[in-house]
């Protein structure tokens, strides 16, 4: 499969969050990937971990975990049950690659790392849980491959340094994803705008990793400059499992994505110049100076004499003071475009 070169495409790239939502199946797994290919994603990414390497048997579940699952397991219990085997990533990804789409996934760890490295994972994707964990951002900088940051729950002098790790590290395309790590998250806290605070500041390729409802705010980061979006999706938003009530079925995704594609094309080069389809409409809508009344030659044009009409093929109206007091080389008939061969 073709290459995607994320960084300098002049094309949004899109990621289809499947994330755990295969619920350890690869049943499920291969069926989202097919519907991520089917929405129009660019990429289908899903996460890889040992529960038992990166969640403790104190932590407690997030508030959206306890919300769809099981009251009674811990977090470990519920994130163990979400883990697909070690070889189902090449197997996913060579099916990625007869569809036609790009498999990722976003390691947890180090030896999660080495997994996907063992496959030659084309582009690196660092959950926002993991920007402060130097130890793993120095090893995935050392792949050399592109790296895309996500920064929920961050200051912006937390992104600043994780930015500095993989820098000092290799020379590792990086591009930086805003993100409100809550599920779903609230529209008003959003904060699109420290998007364009990142992009400023670090003078790097900006995107929008999205947990809102809907995609209105997706439209919006891409209208603000976003070049990556991701956004959380499942093939059946009644499975169980933490993240498939708050994530788009494949009819929303594909909306979505097709209105990126609308969105982006109607930003342009952003240079001020007449569109190409309103370029006959100048001399159609546009104004010039017309004489207000039939006049004789040798006749000495005065202000009133001239009025301002449609179209557009005579004199501009700037030219008004500069024409009063000229006389006229020939007769002219009332509403005749004046140009400057009327005059001696």
């Amino acid at each position: 499969m073709k290459k995607i070169d994320i960084l300098n495409s002049n094309k949004v790239f899109v990621i289809a969050e499947a994330g755990v939502n295969h619920n350890g199946d690869m049943s499920l797994a291969k069926k989202l990937i097919y519907a991520a290919k089917e929405a129009g994603a660019d990429a289908v990414k899903f996460q890889n971990f040992k529960a038992s390497r990166v969640i403790s048997t104190f932590a407690k579940k997030a508030e959206y975990q306890k919300n769809h699952t099981n009251d009674s397991e811990s977090q470990l219990d519920l994130v163990s049950k979400l883990e697909l085997k070690d070889d189902d990533y090449a197997i996913l990804q060579d099916y990625a690659k007869k569809l036609g789409i790009l498999f990722l996934s976003t390691p947890k760890d180090i030896p999660s790392a080495e997994l996907l490295e063992k496959i030659n994972m084309p582009i690196y994707k660092i959950g926002s849980s993991e920007i402060n964990n130097f130890e793993f951002l120095h090893y995935i900088s050392k792949t050399n491959k592109p790296i895309i940051l996500s920064t929920g729950m961050c200051v912006l002098s937390e992104v600043e340094a994780a930015i500095n790790v993989i820098k000092n590290s290799s020379n590792s395309p990086i591009s930086i994803l805003h993100c409100v790590s809550q599920y779903p998250s609230p529209i008003d806290q959003v904060n699109l705008n420290s998007m364009l605070t990142m992009k400023k500041a670090f003078r790097l390729p900006v995107g929008y990793s999205d947990h809102t409802i809907g995609s209105e705010v997706v439209l919006a980061a891409v209208a603000l400059g976003a070049r990556i979006i991701e956004k959380h999706f499942t093939i059946d938003k009644s499975l169980q499992g933490p993240d498939h009530k708050v994530s788009m079925d494949l009819p929303e995704m594909k909306s979505m994505i097709l209105s990126i594609r609308k969105v982006e094309s109607c930003l342009g080069d952003g240079i001020k110049q007449p569109a190409d389809c309103e370029i006959n409409n100048v001399m159609l809508l546009r104004r010039s100076l017309v004489f207000a009344k039939n006049f004789q030659k040798g006749h000495v044009l005065e202000d009133f004499d001239m009025t301002i009409k449609r179209p557009g093929n005579g004199l501009e109206p700037k030219f008004k003071n500069k024409i009063i007091g000229n006389v006229l080389s020939e007769d002219v008939i009332m509403d005749e475009p004046i140009n400057w061969n009327h005059f001696l």
